[in-house]
C-alpha cells in the first residue's frame, strides 16, 4: 500500500465551517484513497487563500515531497491546490519528478498528456476565477466610494449603520471630537495635554479606555471629519455623503499645529535627560517641557490609568543635575586608588583570554541549541500540535533571542586588548566623573550618563539615581577619612574589575 499526502485547504474561517468545509475535503480525499489502496501518511490542512503565493503549509508539503517523504499527494480539486500559476507550476514540476498528484472530485490522470491538459486548463480557470473575484471586489469597493458611501468600519465620533448607508455622527463622542478639534486648533495644548484633557471631559475609545497619543493625533489628520474619504494606502480622495463634523478652516487650523510642532521638534535643543529619566511608578520616559526659562520633566501618563497608578510627578531640570553629581560624586577616586586599579588591571589582561575562550564555548552552545529548539518547533506546527499563532509568537521570541546571543559571541569575540583598553579608559573616567559630568556639554552629558547610570526614576518630586554595577560598587566601597584606599581591598577591586568587563562584554563602550 503506498503512502501519500493529504492536503485539504479552506480561503477562511467561515469557508472551514461551511461550503467546501475541511471535513467535506477529508471525507472525499479518504474515500479516494481508500478506494485506490493508498496508505495517507500525513494531513496537511491550510486556512489560506490559493490565489496568492507564499502558503506555509503547502510550501512544506511541497519540500518533503521533493525529498521522496512520501510517493504522492492526494488534493480534494485543483482550485484546493493552486489559484495562482505559480504554485500551480510548482505541482506540475512534482508531475515531473515523479511525484503521484491525485485529485480526489475530479476525473483527471496527472500521468497522461490529456490529463495534464485537462488539469491545466482547469487551474488556468482556477486562476482567473481569483482575479476575476478579487477585480469584482476591488470594483464594489470602489464603487461604493464613488458613490459616497464608506465601506470601512465608521471613525471615531461616528456610528456605522451597515452596508450601504452613510455613516452617522455618534451623539456622545462626535461632540467630543469637534472639541478635540477646536481645542488643538487654539494652539495651547499638545498632544499629550490634549489626550489628557479630552479623556476628562469624556471621550473613550470603543473599549471604553482613554484615547490614546497615537490615537488622537490619527483623528486630528483624518480628513473624514470635513466630508472627506481618503485611502491611504493609495493616497485617493472621494467626497463622503456623511455630515462633517468640523469645518474645513478648524481642520487645516489642527493641520497648521500639526506642523508646527513638527518643525518645533525638529528645531529645539535636545533636553538633557529626554529619554532616560523615567516615571518610577509606570516606567514611561517623563515628558521634558520649557517654561519660563526652565526645563521641566512630568509624567504624562497618569491620566490614562483606571484606577491611577502615578502620583503626580514633576521635577525640574536641576534637581536632576543634582541627584546625579551627588551620586557621580561618590565615585571619584584618589589617586591611591586609581594607582591599586592600575596595577590589578595588568593581572586582569593575563586571565581574560582564557576567561573569553570559555565564555565563547558556553555561548555557540547556546545558540545552537536555541537553533534546535526552532526546528522543533517548526514541527510541532507541521503535526499540528501548535496553531499558527503560537507558533508564530515562540518564533519570534526564539529570533529574538538568537539576536541577543549573537550580540554577546560577537563581543566575546572581540579582542582581548580592546575590551582592556576600554577598561583602562573608564578606569580613568573613574577619577572624577562628577567634575568631567558638570564640564561637559550637553551631547556628553547624555554619552556620560548612558555609560555611567543604570537607571534614573523620579516619584512625585523625589529623584533617586542607581548607577551602572561597576560605577556602584565604586560608589559603595569603604574608604578612610582622608580619601586613601583601605589596606587589604584587593578582593573589592578585583570585583570592580570584574564587573566592568561584564559592563563592556554586554557592548557598552565609554564615551571618553
Amino acid at each position: 500500500m503506498g503512502k501519500v499526502f493529504a492536503y485539504a485547504r479552506v480561503s477562511t474561517p467561515r469557508q472551514g465551517e461551511k461550503g467546501v468545509s475541511l471535513p467535506e475535503q477529508r471525507d472525499a480525499i479518504e474515500r479516494y484513497a481508500q478506494a485506490r489502496g493508498l496508505e495517507i501518511a500525513r494531513w496537511f490542512e491550510e486556512r489560506e487563500t490559493a490565489s496568492e503565493t507564499g502558503r506555509h503549509v503547502f510550501n512544506q508539503m511541497l519540500r518533503l515531497l521533493r525529498l521522496r517523504q512520501a510517493q504522492g499527494v492526494i488534493i480534494d480539486k485543483i482550485d484546493r491546490s493552486a489559484r495562482n500559476m505559480e504554485d500551480w507550476a510548482d505541482v506540475s514540476q512534482l508531475v515531473d519528478a515523479g511525484v503521484e498528484v491525485h485529485f480526489a472530485t475530479e476525473n483527471v490522470d496527472m500521468k497522461t498528456v490529456s490529463g495534464r491538459l485537462s488539469a491545466d486548463i482547469q487551474a488556468v480557470v482556477a486562476a482567473h476565477y481569483s482575479r476575476n473575484l478579487r477585480e469584482e471586489v476591488k470594483k464594489g469597493f470602489y464603487g461604493r466610494l464613488k458613490q459616497g458611501f464608506y465601506p470601512l468600519r465608521a471613525p471615531l465620533g461616528y456610528l456605522d449603520q451597515g452596508g450601504g448607508k452613510v455613516k452617522l455622527p455618534d451623539p456622545l463622542r462626535g461632540p467630543l471630537i469637534r472639541e478635540a478639534f477646536d481645542l488643538y486648533g487654539s494652539g495651547k495644548f499638545s498632544l499629550p495635554r490634549l489626550a489628557e484633557e479630552m479623556f476628562h471631559r469624556g471621550l473613550r475609545n470603543r473599549n471604553g479606555g482613554p484615547v490614546s497619543i497615537n490615537g488622537l493625533a490619527t483623528v486630528l489628520t483624518n480628513a473624514f471629519y470635513i466630508g472627506l474619504m481618503r485611502i491611504h494606502k493609495t493616497g485617493e480622495t472621494f467626497n463622503g455623503n456623511h455630515e462633517p463634523l468640523v469645518t474645513t478652516e478648524v481642520f487645516e487650523e489642527a493641520q497648521a499645529m500639526l506642523a508646527a510642532k513638527r518643525v518645533d521638534r525638529q528645531n529645539n535643543q535636545v533636553f538633557t535627560y529626554s529619554r532616560i529619566v523615567r516615571c518610577a511608578s509606570c516606567k514611561y520616559s517623563l515628558i521634558a517641557e520649557r517654561h519660563k526659562g526652565h526645563a521641566y520633566y512630568r509624567c504624562h501618563n497618569r491620566p490614562f490609568k483606571i484606577p491611577a497608578v502615578c502620583p503626580p510627578t514633576c521635577v525640574r531640570e536641576e534637581a536632576l543635575d543634582a541627584a546625579v553629581l551627588g551620586a557621580l560624586a561618590n565615585v571619584d577616586l584618589s589617586d591611591d586608588e586609581l594607582r591599586l586599579a592600575h596595577v590589578m588591571l595588568e593581572e586582569q589582561t593575563r586571565e581574560l583570554a582564557q576567561t573569553q575562550s570559555v565564555a565563547r564555548e558556553a555561548t555557540r552552545l547556546q545558540l545552537d541549541h536555541a537553533r534546535v529548539r526552532l526546528t522543533k518547533l517548526t514541527d510541532l506546527l507541521i503535526d499540528g500540535t501548535i496553531d499558527k499563532s503560537t507558533f508564530g509568537e515562540r518564533r519570534d521570541a526564539l529570533f529574538l533571542e538568537q539576536a541577543r546571543i549573537k550580540e554577546r559571541l560577537a563581543e566575546i569575540e572581540r579582542n582581548p586588548e580592546s575590551v582592556l583598553a576600554s577598561l583602562a579608559k573608564t578606569v580613568e573616567l573613574a577619577k572624577s566623573p562628577s567634575l568631567l559630568y558638570k564640564s561637559a556639554s550637553q551631547e556628553k552629558k547624555r554619552e556620560l550618563l548612558k555609560i555611567l547610570l543604570a537607571n534614573l526614576t523620579v516619584s512625585s518630586k523625589n529623584v533617586d539615581v542607581t548607577l551602572a554595577p561597576p560605577f556602584q560598587i565604586i560608589a559603595e566601597r569603604q574608604k578612610t577619612s582622608d580619601g586613601r584606599p583601605y589596606r587589604g581591598t584587593c578582593r573589592t577591586w578585583e570585583q570592580i574589575l570584574t564587573e566592568f568587563i561584564k559592563h563592556f562584554n554586554r557592548g557598552i563602550t565609554p564615551a571618553y
